[in-house]
């Protein structure tokens, strides 16, 4: 009978031999290993582009926000020398408004020595004056201004006949310091002279004769004063005229 020897020992690794064993480890690529380079280049190159880029950017948004900064500094700035300009040409405005609306009065002056010895100049010879006094200016409508704020003028007096008060009411609507188109006979009336009573040789009463009692009434020119500089001036207004004309020369009032 024949017996088996089977030794398993020779199976094992370590009992192989050398050239028989198997060899281990990581098989390199073998070829173009070009590719290989280039995507371990990538790999590197990759974390610096992205740290440089993020250094850029943050670099970028430092001297972004330092401009903004800047700007907003500025802006800050400029608003105050805004405002401070806007309050001076408020200022200026409340000025020019209250110098226009002194030179509106003053312009509108009538002086009335230089109105009477306007009237004195036109009276007829056969007209005499009793009475001159100055209305108010009609009251406009509701939330309208005057259209005349100097007012009128109404004259009172005794006239020898009716033609004499049509010659006073023409040569009154020549005058610059009235107006024409409202110049206007209200009243005319036959009444007895107020002379004192007298008596004939036989002591008879004599009737006085009859004269015109009349009302004139008119508007005061709206025409500026500064445009009745020469009227002023043959009226003998000095003063007015003077102050008029410094302050055309001053540019308050234009020529």
């Amino acid at each position: 009978m024949y017996g088996l020897d089977i030794n398993f020992l020779k199976d094992r690794p370590a009992y192989q031999p050398k050239g028989e064993q198997k060899k281990s480890g990581v098989k390199l690529p073998t070829g173009n290993l070009t590719p290989i380079y280039l995507g371990v280049g990538l790999g590197l190159c990759l974390p610096v582009f992205v740290g440089g880029g993020l250094w850029f950017i943050q670099t970028k948004t430092s001297e972004l926000e330092q401009a903004i900064a800047l700007l907003e500094e500025e802006g800050k700035k400029l608003d105050v020398e805004i405002a401070s300009i806007n309050k001076i040409k408020e200022q200026t405005n409340a000025v020019q408004a209250e110098t226009k609306s002194l030179v509106t009065v003053f312009d509108q002056i009538r002086p009335w020595s230089a109105m009477l010895e306007d009237l004195r100049d036109r009276i007829p010879a056969s007209v005499q004056i009793e009475n001159v006094k100055q209305t108010p200016p009609t009251p406009p409508a509701q939330g309208e201004a005057p259209t005349n704020p100097a007012g009128g003028i109404e004259i009172t007096g005794l006239a020898r006949s009716f033609n004499d008060v049509n010659d006073f009411l023409l040569v009154l609507q020549q005058s610059r310091f009235l107006k024409s188109s409202e110049s206007k006979i209200t009243t005319a009336s036959l009444v007895d002279a107020p002379l004192p009573p007298s008596s004939g040789a036989n002591g008879v009463q004599i009737k006085p004769p009859q004269v015109v009692k009349y009302t004139i009434q008119s508007s005061l020119s709206d025409v500026p004063a500064s445009e009745l500089i020469r009227e002023l001036e043959q009226k003998g207004t000095v003063g007015l005229v003077t102050r008029i004309r410094a302050m055309q020369k001053t540019g308050v009032i234009t020529r």
